[in-house]
């Protein structure tokens, strides 16, 4: 079966501020076969989000529930939040004939990779070096300072696990990056 038989599961992953979610959002305005998988999470909602568009926020008693009933294909615990893929929301987007888009870490990205029957393109996003990732989180003004501390103490785990994915692509310009990506899925689509 090739690849346009069925949809293409683009996984983008990154450390925590190198860009994944901005460019997430800017292949999902561009290219209207794509559409983000909506994950559950246990963490807050930010000011700007908004719940069943950014995540579908539940506590994570009710996490544990959908756990327990196997609703997922990935999960994981970041920073004492849980963060899941439900395997609904991904056959919904199959369903309205699109290919779907995770804006997942490479933990959810290990396990999507368990399910050989989904067409999977894996891409993991790199700042240019942590130095600039602490900027970016700083000036995202999203995280108090524990937080970005965290988030830059998982940033050498996280970079350690790029040799899993099909290509590594380094985010020092947003719209450098976003033409790369838009050609490697060009190429993949094509084979």
């Amino acid at each position: 079966m090739n690849n346009l038989s069925k949809p293409l599961m683009l996984v983008l992953s990154s450390p925590s501020g190198a860009g994944k979610t901005t460019l997430s959002k800017k292949i999902q305005q561009s290219d209207n076969s794509f559409k983000i998988s909506v994950s559950h999470t246990t963490r807050k909602a930010r000011p700007n989000e908004v719940d069943g568009v950014d995540y579908h926020f539940v506590t994570k008693e009710k996490f544990k529930e959908l756990l327990s009933k196997n609703v997922f294909y990935e999960y994981t615990e970041i920073f004492g939040n849980y963060y899941g893929t439900s395997k609904s929301s991904v056959n919904e987007i199959i369903s309205d004939k699109c290919n779907v888009l995770f804006d997942i870490d490479w933990k959810g990205a290990q396990q999507l990779s368990r399910f050989k029957e989904l067409n999977l393109l894996k891409i993991f996003i790199l700042p240019p070096s942590k130095e600039e990732l602490e900027k970016r989180l700083i000036a995202r003004n999203q995280d108090g300072k524990q937080s970005i501390k965290n988030r830059l103490l998982s940033y050498s785990n996280d970079i350690e696990h790029s040799d899993e994915y099909d290509h590594v692509i380094v985010n020092d310009n947003v719209e450098t990056c976003f033409n790369s990506i838009k050609k490697i899925i060009s190429k993949h689509l094509k084979n």
